[in-house]
């Protein structure tokens, strides 16, 4: 076997690897700064070395065949890791270091930034972008390092550091309340109202009804919101009861703009830090799940 054959140049996969995720050569010649023309030639390149069709051309679009898109996979995964290793290399002979980190966008705004200070204090030599994300993260095809996420712990192939525990209360406008002629609000009151949920954890009030003792079928699930910060501002407006993260609302809570219903409850879930093994000595993620495991110890 020729193994040339076996390790197109780079400028080939990169090529191949924009065209392949966007399926457009024209997207992918934008992408990097290359005209059409060049794209399909160096993929026609790549597929006359390999021996094999990458794409379909169907008129002016391209398709990736089934070989084209279970390499494109394989590829993605493999230039994840030499784009890690160059970031590793880099960061050590800095000395500090860049950190790519996606974060809940609630979380994010409402516990991260406000702590991060701490963080640049102690580590004045470390850049960090933050990048909202929610749901599950590629980190073979996008460049995060590291993810602070929500979950059961359960990321196969992936390091996992337990931040807290999550904890659920339900809350009201103090408008609300007034209108219903309430002092305070009490589960029973809250369980008849309008409920909104996050689109995440919409089993979250099953569990509410239950620690409760309250009959699951007087439920009035109300609007779903992708965004915790969107159902905050829904619960402000008097939309209807909110049930939403403790650490949260903690602001709100103080200011007097939401009144709590009964008690905190535990939820199934907890917050993560969680990356590839392959990131582990990142310096700049080590200086930070350092300070950030610390930070939660000790809130």
């Amino acid at each position: 076997m020729n193994y040339r054959r076996l390790t197109p140049s780079m400028s080939l996969l990169l090529v191949f690897e924009a065209a392949a995720r966007h399926e457009s050569y024209a997207r992918a010649a934008e992408e990097l700064s290359l005209s059409q023309s060049a794209i399909s030639r160096q993929v026609q390149t790549l597929e006359a070395q390999l021996g094999i069709s990458l794409f379909r051309r169907e008129g002016r679009t391209v398709r990736l065949t089934d070989v084209g898109r279970r390499y494109f996979i394989d590829l993605g995964a493999a230039l994840g890791r030499i784009r890690s290793a160059t970031l590793q290399a880099m960061s050590r002979q800095s000395g500090g270091g860049t950190l790519n980190l996606a974060t809940l966008p609630t979380f994010g705004s409402k516990w991260l930034l406000p702590h991060l200070h701490g963080f640049y204090q102690a580590q004045p030599g470390v850049t960090m972008h933050i990048h909202s994300r929610i749901g599950d993260i590629d980190f073979d095809s996008a460049e995060i390092d590291a993810a602070i996420t929500v979950g059961a712990g359960d990321w196969p192939g992936l390091t996992a550091h337990r931040l807290y525990h999550e904890f659920l209360v339900a809350v009201a406008s103090p408008q609300a309340l007034q209108q219903a002629g309430q002092a305070a609000a009490s589960p029973d009151w809250a369980g008849q109202q309008v409920l909104l949920t996050v689109a995440s954890n919409r089993q979250a009030w099953s569990e509410w009804f239950t620690h409760y003792r309250l009959d699951h079928r007087q439920m009035r699930i109300g609007p779903s919101f992708e965004l915790t910060s969107h159902l905050i501002q829904a619960v402000l407006a008097g939309m209807g009861v909110g049930l939403v993260p403790r650490v949260l609302v903690e602001e709100e809570m103080a200011r007097g703009e939401l009144h709590v219903v009964g008690d905190a409850i535990p939820s199934q879930r907890s917050y993560y830090l969680v990356y590839p093994e392959r990131n582990a000595t990142l310096p700049a993620l080590a200086a930070f799940r350092q300070w950030l495991l610390a930070t939660c110890a000790e809130g």
